[in-house]
């Protein structure tokens, strides 16, 4: 799968992966996508005219009711569809991260109207309790009709499971329990008549309730899962120690702190700060941030992008933070104290260790060998860590 790519001067991050490109590409998921939510919108319509017709031809009021519940599962199908479509664009400058977020915000009206089903549901069965005339009236058809429609919608409900599971889609699963909700309503509508036509009429209403309990429970969880990802929870305990213990075996990691996870989607992002060795070159240590990407990527299937910072060392807990010298006030400083070496100076490093720094001077080996100027030059690098605090050692590398 194709994925963005992003740098930064300590910072970096990657999400392309030769091993995931070998899977389905993105445009194939969102034509799966697509397609299962297109035969969840034909079923639900061919549903709704089987249930209402012989709804009115077996004189079933509660038959009629599921059919019109068939119909209301449409609105829900154009909402899935829409997501699909919006969700499926790619980044663009307002949305760096994609747009997977459609898909988040549906599955959480998704599992809402599972809540509001599931209360209609209960709010039917006390209807029915204080009401017994309008108990469904025994008819073969009717009973024929709803256990089709219970086939159908368990079928539907398989087939929209397996898809989602192919395409890692939260969405696609969450329509996938409404189809299977349908089914439990057309089952207590079959309990219901055929209870009616045993001489169980309460049947119906212990049946109704249970259902209605299953439904509320399942919408419950499936918008606590969308807000979570919304307000960008972490991915499960188990998950991020798994990623934290995976990323402290890699080569060149010393230690790792600040990491942080959260969901997209189906996809999953890594923010990450790694520990290197503070006196190995930038170009090593990104290299080593490089490695850390890559691994996670490969390793873990929902891991789509990495972005990995560079620390010379754990600044987690540093609370007060020191405005430490720059480049540019170091060569003034050298400038000032040392300008009998200038002459001499090919180039100076700087590490930044412990709110203070370590400055290393590189000149000519040629410079070793004049006495006068290395007593000089040591006397005055005494006097400028004595007036600099922040500078805590001066190294002087001879160069051949």
């Amino acid at each position: 799968m194709s994925k963005n790519h992003s740098h930064g001067k300590h910072a970096h991050g990657h999400s392309h992966s030769p091993a995931k490109d070998t899977e389905i590409l993105a445009p194939d998921l969102s034509k799966l996508k697509r397609r299962a939510s297109y035969v969840g919108a034909c079923v639900n319509v061919l549903q709704t005219l089987i249930k209402i017709t012989f709804g009115i031809l077996g004189q079933s009021a509660a038959l009629i009711a599921d059919g019109i519940h068939s119909l209301s599962d449409l609105m829900s199908d154009a909402l899935v569809i829409t997501a699909v479509r919006l969700g499926s664009r790619e980044a663009d400058a307002e949305h760096p991260y994609g747009h997977r977020r459609f898909e988040t915000i549906a599955g959480v009206i998704l599992g809402s109207s599972l809540v509001i089903i599931g209360g209609g549901i209960g709010w039917s069965v006390f209807e029915r309790l204080s009401n017994p005339e309008n108990l469904p009236v025994p008819n073969e058809l009717s009973l024929a009709i709803t256990a089709v429609s219970i086939l159908l919608n368990e079928w539907l409900y398989h087939y929209t499971k397996r898809i989602a599971k192919i395409t890692r889609s939260k969405l696609l699963l969450a329509n996938a329990w409404h189809q299977r909700s349908d089914a439990f309503s057309s089952i207590v509508v079959m309990i219901g008549i055929g209870a009616v036509m045993l001489g169980y009429p309460l049947a119906d209403a212990v049946a109704a309730i249970f259902v209605a309990i299953l439904v509320i429970k399942i919408g419950l969880n499936l918008v606590i899962d969308g807000v979570k990802e919304l307000v960008d929870t972490a991915l499960p305990e188990t998950l991020v120690a798994e990623i934290h213990h995976t990323i402290l075996d890699i080569d060149g990691v010393e230690d790792i702190h600040l990491l942080r996870t959260r969901y997209m989607g189906e996809d999953a992002l890594i923010d990450a700060h790694i520990i290197v060795d503070p006196r190995i070159s930038v170009s090593e240590g990104h290299r080593i941030g490089d490695r850390v990407r890559d691994e996670l990527i490969q390793r873990f299937d929902d891991v789509m992008e990495v972005l990995v910072h560079v620390d010379p060392e754990n600044d987690e807990a540093l609370f007060e933070r020191v405005k430490l010298l720059t480049r540019a006030d170091v060569q003034t400083l050298l400038t000032q104290y040392l300008p009998n070496l200038l002459p001499y100076l090919e180039d100076f490093r700087i590490h930044y260790l412990n709110q203070q720094i370590e400055v290393e001077l590189i000149v000519p080996f040629s410079v070793s060998e004049q006495m006068d100027l290395l007593q000089n030059i040591n006397a005055t690098i005494k006097h400028l860590q004595h007036d600099v605090p922040q500078i805590k050692t001066v190294f002087l590398f001879f160069k051949k």
